[in-house]
């Protein structure tokens, strides 16, 4: 067995009992507080970021954690880091709250500013989206076996775009508008992401503020499907090369033979 193999297995193991205290919040009633960012927070995201940063640690001591639900490391101590795990422990908590299932536990592991590995877990189905650097992307449903997965190439005609529940700016109209009859899957959370990992969407774009937590898991797995996920100059994203952990504007996309920087002709930026 190999030390990716069963790095992500132990990974895996960290996320599944993360959901559980997930799942043990989400099926009773909670309380919902703000942030400083006026971002919602449960005690559910608190919960499994303490399962997810106790178990990393024991893991791997040697390796700093970073989450969206953690202390904030001053940039002076992490641009020392090159090796650390990135983690959202509830992606999607505005979909958590709302109660429609699509929220997902995101842990990355980042070396030299890359995602090399991704975790993505779906507590209310129990599937796994993972990946490590060079060795493919796969699916897994809790009790059966990993199948390896494949982003699809788009050949023109109808497209699959992935949105979020919040998608539907004039910024978002203006995308749609360059395409022919698009079909928009709604989804949230890192899920769009899995999604075009797996076949079954084609593009997503971000033109809003995300937090490098919500796309360095998704990122991994996407590479390693076929896909990518990049700055709107078509770079991969990079990690914590910066003081802030705001991302850019980005594209998810399985097809990289199409310019799909030019789609975005006449949408604004945030």
């Amino acid at each position: 067995m190999s030390s990716d193999v069963a790095l992500i297995r132990e990974v895996q193991a960290i996320a599944e009992l993360a959901a559980v205290s997930i799942m043990a919040v989400y099926s009773r009633t909670f309380c919902v507080e703000q942030k400083a960012d006026d971002s919602p927070v449960t005690e559910a995201d608190l919960a499994a970021n303490a399962v997810i940063v106790q178990g990393l640690a024991a893991l791997t001591p040697e390796w700093p954690v970073l989450s969206e639900e953690g202390e904030l490391v001053p940039f002076e101590e992490r641009q020392q880091w090159q090796r650390y795990w990135l983690v959202d422990p509830l992606d999607g908590t505005r979909e958590f709250i709302k109660g429609n299932g699509e929220f997902t536990i995101n842990i990355a592991l980042i070396d030299s500013g890359q995602p090399v590995l991704g975790v993505i877990h779906v507590p209310v189905t129990d599937e796994c989206y993972f990946a490590a650097q060079g060795r493919g992307a796969y699916k897994q449903v809790k009790g059966g076996a990993a199948q390896q997965i494949r982003t699809r190439d788009w050949k023109g005609g109808q497209i699959t775009i992935a949105g979020s529940r919040a998608c539907h700016s004039d910024r978002f109209k203006v995308l749609l508008s360059n395409f022919s009859e698009p079909h928009v899957l709604t989804l949230g959370s890192s899920l769009k992401s899995c999604y075009i990992s797996e076949g079954r969407a084609d593009l997503y774009a971000r033109l809003g503020p995300t937090g490098e937590w919500d796309t360095a898991a998704a990122q991994c797995i996407l590479e390693e499907a076929g896909g990518a996920l990049t700055d709107l100059d078509l770079n991969p994203l990079r990690y914590n090369g910066k003081d802030s952990l705001i991302n850019p504007p980005f594209l998810a996309f399985g097809d990289g033979r199409h310019n799909w920087r030019s789609y975005l002709s006449g949408a604004p930026l945030f």
